[in-house]
């Protein structure tokens, strides 16, 4: 331990003068000039003068949510999104939902074989309750 510090209650030493060691003035600790810790400016936002061009929020195409409007133990649902499109999706062995459950289902392209009704048809590979 040097001559400039000593030790706390907990035994590890501070620099006499921290404000941590007791010294509520709120100066900057002994051997701190008070200088900035950049020798730069921060760079400035402007305000935006059009909506962006590209999304900014990049979010996976084939993962769809909403309520199962045709629900039950498969392997046909009916899902409707928040923005109103319908959706036919076709899994076998994905569970048994209520129709009214929220769901999140990640999805395939349909096989053309199979028809469970009105909507885009999807394969489901993956669907979970969501709430």
């Amino acid at each position: 331990m040097t001559a400039d510090q000593r030790p706390t209650a907990t035994g590890s030493p501070t620099v006499a003068g921290d404000a941590t060691a007791g010294n509520a003035t709120g100066q900057p600790p002994v051997g701190r000039t008070g200088e900035a810790l950049s020798p730069t400016d921060p760079p400035l936002i402007g305000t935006p003068t059009a909506p962006p061009r590209h999304p900014t929020e990049l979010r996976k195409t084939n993962v769809l949510a909403g309520r199962l409007s045709q629900g039950g133990s498969g392997p046909c649902y009916t899902l409707v999104t928040d923005d109103g499109r319908e959706y036919a999706l076709h899994g076998a062995d994905k569970g048994t939902f209520a129709t009214g459950t929220w769901v999140r289902v990640t999805t395939a392209p349909a096989t053309a074989e199979v028809d469970c009704g009105p909507g885009i048809p999807v394969s489901i590979l993956k669907m979970s309750q969501v709430g």
